[in-house]
């Protein structure tokens, strides 16, 4: 199944046998609240999901935006209407690093039909919505382990002997800035592969095959080992969804930049060369 669909696809499935449930989990790094602009107006039915409070634990040594408690998350899943065997659309803004990390996050706890609305509210042509819907309280159920996850020795190792991607700015990777985290530079051995890159101007993910294109250049061969960490595993996400979409299976290390910088035992990597 394609990790995304076209606002087409989704008006085509929405008026189907088997509606999506669909999440508005629109975010910004720093604010201002998403709840505000779901309130403004949203894609009729869609349910509002907090990225810093369901999507994400307490911020601390382990990141910026951990892993969220499994229990938090599945109440606020269950509240939208999800069930195992209901589709799943998400969206946020247009960036879609919010709708990313909801998508990664239901993946990875063992939803099998989950995807991302391609551009965002951006792309939405239809009317919005003030009301709040309140849906039948979905049985979803947390089981980790749909998609790979890292943690901070997995990513060294993975930098080592596989394909670890930097999805930040390149001025980040390269340490020529660091507006958020205690130090600025990359995890050794970590490529720079910034997220941006992976979406046309409106916001669109890019055609599979320029992705798949893009990704081999970086040393995504078939069978090699590919994991990603960005600043807090929000990026890091999107990332992972455009090698998807690529054909490739990655690893999140969601506690990316945030938790390895914070950890002063460390290495860290200035420059443009990933060593």
């Amino acid at each position: 199944m394609k990790p995304i669909i076209t606002v087409s696809e989704y008006m085509s499935e929405s008026t189907g046998t088997r509606p999506p449930v669909l999440l508005d989990v629109r975010w910004q790094l720093g604010g201002p609240h998403g709840r505000a602009d779901y309130d403004a107006g949203h894609i009729p039915g869609a349910v509002f999901v907090d990225l810093d409070a369901e999507l994400a634990g307490p911020p601390g040594r382990g990141g910026r935006h951990p892993l969220p408690d499994l229990e938090v998350f599945a109440a606020a899943m269950r509240r939208a209407g999800v069930s195992r065997d209901t589709p799943v659309v998400v969206y946020d803004g247009g960036q879609g690093w919010a709708a990313a990390r909801a998508w990664w996050l239901l993946r990875w706890a063992g939803h099998p039909d989950v995807r991302v609305l391609d551009g965002g509210l951006a792309a939405w042509t239809g009317d919005l919505s003030t009301k709040t819907p309140e849906p039948d309280a979905g049985d979803f159920r947390p089981e980790p382990g749909g998609l790979p996850l890292l943690d901070a020795d997995g990513a060294a190792a993975l930098a080592e002997s596989g394909l670890l991607l930097d999805a930040r700015a390149a001025e980040r990777y390269r340490g020529d800035v660091e507006p958020i985290d205690r130090v600025g530079g990359h995890i050794p051995g970590a490529l720079s592969a910034p997220t941006a890159e992976n979406v046309a101007e409106d916001g669109r993910f890019l055609p599979a095959g320029t992705l798949a294109s893009r990704f081999a250049a970086l040393g995504a061969a078939p069978g090699t080992e590919v994991g990603v960490y960005c600043g807090s595993g929000v990026s890091g996400a999107h990332e992972v969804l455009a090698l998807e979409i690529a054909g490739h299976r990655a690893a999140l290390y969601a506690g990316s930049w945030s938790e390895w910088s914070a950890d002063e035992s460390r290495p860290v990597a200035t420059g443009p060369d990933p060593r």
